[in-house]
């Protein structure tokens, strides 16, 4: 039997110092970063933004996932725990209704070489070590574009009778309805402040519900659309890279026959070693979305990690 965990590597910086937070456990009387266990129903990501609100009072959003480490427990489980990095702005610090309690006794910011001596657990230091290496780099700081393929449609034969009609008029099957509402806390997992999709029906119900969940505009452009695509793919692109400059976290809507092109206009962003990860999300399912991470750094966005994410339901 497996145990699936989430939480992150809480990280500011204080007076041009790095931080990272750490907590204690009173019960256990031990110190390692703040998780918990996957709920029925919600996904890793889900899961480590609300455990880290419990355990630390702290609003966040994710950033790069660091790492998905694998270790057995006493009575003979195995434990899979998956680790983000999660940036804590000075009003969310501010904000924070942490409250000791038997669960957590402590929330301390620590240099990372002090929180490396204070670890109780070897293997907490995996997620640590992959932290300071994107620090080192200069690729800590990142904001996520989310590529998302809309949820399931209503079949073609099944709609309007199977009649040749406007195929951007096609809604969301019950099935997609309900993968719409259920993709609104992966995305807002994720911070996402930008929704840009395809004005299709399809594309639009699926963004719908995560977009009045959090007040959010839906910005409609024809070029992400199957036929604005296949008409002129240089504008697709150029959309996908207007998407990449706005400096917040986004998620883009659109088609499968799309996809090639916004996933290889992102990989013109991204090294060698990404690419193939990237252009290989031209399978994603109806509701499973790509997250890309975004670093800006540097002279130009420059792509520094990127996760398959999904709903809790995937259409095949």
């Amino acid at each position: 039997m497996s145990v699936v965990a989430a939480g992150a590597i809480l990280w500011r910086i204080e007076k041009g110092e790095l931080k990272v937070a750490i907590i204690h456990r009173s019960r256990y009387d031990d110190w390692s970063w703040p998780k918990g266990k996957v709920d029925k129903g919600e996904t890793v990501a889900e899961a480590a933004v609300r455990e880290i609100r419990e355990e630390t009072g702290l609003r966040v959003s994710l950033g790069v996932h660091l790492a998905e480490l694998h270790y057995p427990l006493k009575n003979g489980d195995d434990k899979e725990v998956h680790y983000w990095a999660a940036h804590v702005t000075d009003k969310a610090l501010a904000d924070s209704k942490f409250e000791p309690s038997e669960e957590v006794e402590k929330v301390d910011w620590k240099t990372p070489e002090k929180a490396r001596k204070l670890l109780s657990y070897e293997f907490d230091q995996q997620p640590l070590n992959a932290l300071l290496e994107l620090h080192d780099r200069g690729q800590l700081a990142t904001k996520p574009l989310v590529v998302l393929r809309h949820a399931k449609a209503m079949a073609r034969a099944d709609w309007k009778g199977g009649k040749v009609v406007d195929d951007g008029k096609r809604p969301l099957h019950d099935f997609g309805k309900a993968q719409a509402k259920a993709l609104i806390k992966p995305l807002s997992a994720f911070g996402v402040k930008h929704v840009v999709t395809s004005p299709w029906k399809r594309c639009r119900e699926t963004v719908l519900p995560f977009a009045a969940k959090r007040k959010l505009a839906v910005i409609e452009r024809s070029q992400l659309s199957e036929l604005g695509n296949a008409k002129r793919p240089a504008r697709t692109s150029n959309v996908v890279e207007d998407v990449i400059e706005v400096n917040k976290a986004s998620v883009i809507c659109s088609h499968r026959p799309s996809l090639p092109t916004i996933l290889k206009t992102i990989a013109g962003f991204a090294p060698l070693d990404l690419r193939r990860s990237i252009n290989a999300a031209t399978t994603l399912r109806p509701g499973q979305m790509l997250v890309v991470h975004i670093n800006r750094t540097g002279n130009k966005p420059r792509v520094v990690a990127v996760e398959l994410q999904e709903s809790i339901l995937v259409a095949d």
